[in-house]
């Protein structure tokens, strides 16, 4: 017997700004509890998984990459619970199913993971890369259905068998049909790329630089989305007449951001979509707003943030908090900085001068990429993200942490500089009292 899911927000920030203030600073957590994990009773049409896997000629070249996505696949398959909807595709300069054979759905019962897990290791390698074909396939295969659908996207390589126009209208087409996660194999591949089309499609993207370690990765991301629960999950932001929303991001555990994709609700008010949710999951979004200036002693709902679920025509709040400003000339009460608006904000940095520094290295540009991914270092330290930290160790000698001193290494592995740059994103959460 399932539990339901319950949801809660609490909303961090100094609310007393200074007489004359226009912008409006809060982190709101979201935290989802309770549900026991089926996802077969989540929501109209319940949940489907669309595996895609890379066949085209590279994959074959060298250090078993076919053999592992194979194998990878399989576990995948293996790990589909029961009963959830699910497809496997194969993407070359073309898109073709593997299993069933024509662009549908099948529920997982033994007999078909069986069928799909033969089926994937009689692939073979040739061919070039279109993932706009790719994701196209796999949105044809989700059709109209409801509830949460996810797809598995691997590849090795950049897209080169079609536009940048034509990959570009497919991710505008995909977003807000299926949840992508995208997984680069080896270091052919281009990190922006996958990024794009995982921000839009509100996934993740990840480096498996070794082969062997994809097995375990397309278990964890198939285990994880089989956790999901609620379907269509968006951030409802009302704010009062004449107020701006300058941005709405997600900031843990990944940066994500949402401003973009914001689409009207109502009078005054906006949805930003945040996916599917599992039953035992927290997430930040810091939300910035300019209002107009308040005297001493003013007060404003600066905005009132919900969780709604959307069907159809109809949503359903699942939780609601505020964002408040009050206006003071007591300058202590106003100097006080939210720490956890303090530590997002270093995070979205840390983000920006990690990817600056890279792109500044990679284009000769050494005095700027020492700046930029000393910087980096520093607010790694400052903010407590080790992970990070480690990750950026190798491109620089840290002198320093504490400056932010280093120096560039005069050889880095192009393992090493791709999986700092596609986990740049991810971020420490804050430590709240």
């Amino acid at each position: 017997m399932n539990s339901p899911i319950g949801f809660s927000i609490e909303t961090f920030q100094n609310e007393y700004v200074p007489a004359g203030a226009t912008r409006i600073n809060a982190v709101v957590t979201v935290t989802a509890t309770g549900g026991a994990g089926d996802a077969r009773t989540t929501g109209s049409g319940g949940a489907a998984e669309v595996i895609i896997v890379d066949c085209s000629g590279s994959m074959d070249h060298s250090y078993g990459k076919l053999a592992a996505a194979k194998n990878a696949t399989a576990a995948a398959i293996s790990a589909v619970r029961d009963g959830v909807a699910f497809a496997v595709v194969a993407g070359t300069d073309t898109a073709r199913m593997v299993y069933p054979v024509t662009p549908s759905l099948v529920p997982a019962d033994p007999g078909h993971k069986q069928n799909a897990i033969a089926a994937v290791q009689q692939l073979r390698a040739g061919g070039g890369t279109a993932i706009g074909s790719w994701l196209r396939l796999a949105r044809q295969i989700f059709g109209e259905r409801g509830g949460i659908k996810h797809a598995i996207l691997l590849t090795d390589g950049r897209d080169e068998h079609e536009t940048q126009q034509q990959l570009d209208a497919e991710i505008a087409s995909c977003s807000d049909v299926f949840v992508c996660d995208c997984r680069g194999v080896g270091t052919d591949w281009e990190v922006d790329e996958l990024r794009k089309i995982s921000t839009a499609l509100l996934g993740t993207t990840d480096i498996v630089a070794n082969p062997a370690d994809l097995v375990a990765d397309f278990q964890a991301m198939t285990t994880a989305a089989m956790g999901k629960q609620v379907a269509d999950v968006a951030l409802r932001l009302w704010t009062p007449r004449g107020a701006q929303v300058k941005f709405v991001k997600q900031v843990a555990p990944d940066l994500l951001d949402l401003t973009g994709r914001r689409t009207e609700s109502g009078t005054q008010a906006g949805d930003y979509p945040t996916g599917s949710w599992a039953g035992a999951e927290s997430r930040d979004f810091h939300i910035c707003i300019e209002v107009a200036a308040g005297g001493v002693n003013d007060v404003m709902l600066a905005g009132r943030v919900s969780l709604v679920r959307i069907t159809g025509d109809q949503s359903e709040v699942l939780g609601q908090g505020l964002i408040k400003a009050i206006w003071t000339d007591d300058v202590v009460q106003s100097s006080k900085i939210s720490p956890e608006v303090a530590h997002y904000t270093g995070q979205a940095e840390l983000a920006g001068v990690i990817q600056e520094g890279l792109a500044a290295r990679r284009s000769g540009d050494l005095d700027t990429a020492t700046s930029k991914l000393g910087r980096a270092v520093q607010i790694a330290a400052q903010s407590g993200n080790a992970d990070t930290a480690k990750l950026l160790e190798g491109v620089v000698d840290v002198l320093d942490a504490r400056t932010g001193t280093v120096r560039l290494k005069s050889a880095v592995a192009k393992a090493d500089e791709m999986t700092l740059d596609t986990r740049s994103t991810k971020t420490s959460r804050v430590h709240k009292k």
